[in-house]
């Protein structure tokens, strides 16, 4: 179960800085109003909070996170901004990925 739980925080985590930092981008640009950047804004802080439940210890689950963030960030991109990475955004994102799984999952892991 413990690893359902660092994945789900993860997810969420990434989810909030993602978003809310998009918020904050479309704000910044012209692109959106004051609300949107607040919202932005709101969702960066979340972020910090939901984060801070991460049972790993400190060094490891920001390591991991840092990962799983440029993985959501492509991925949230490519639905919300209609990015289309090419093949070399593809490969860095399995080797992010590769290394994420070996950040959270080597041996000794949880």
């Amino acid at each position: 179960m413990r690893p359902v739980k660092i994945l789900l925080i993860m997810l969420l985590s990434g989810l909030l800085e993602v978003g809310g930092g998009y918020g904050v981008w479309l704000w910044m640009k012209g692109n959106a109003t004051l609300s949107m950047g607040v919202f932005g804004m709101t969702g960066l802080a979340l972020y910090g909070v939901v984060a801070a439940f991460e049972p790993l210890p400190f060094g490891r689950a920001y390591a991991a996170y840092g990962g799983v963030f440029v993985l959501l960030s492509i991925l949230f991109a490519m639905k919300i901004d209609g990015f289309r990475p090419d093949r070399w955004d593809v490969l860095g994102a399995g080797v992010i990925g590769l290394g994420v799984l070996i950040l959270l999952f080597g041996p000794g892991r949880p």
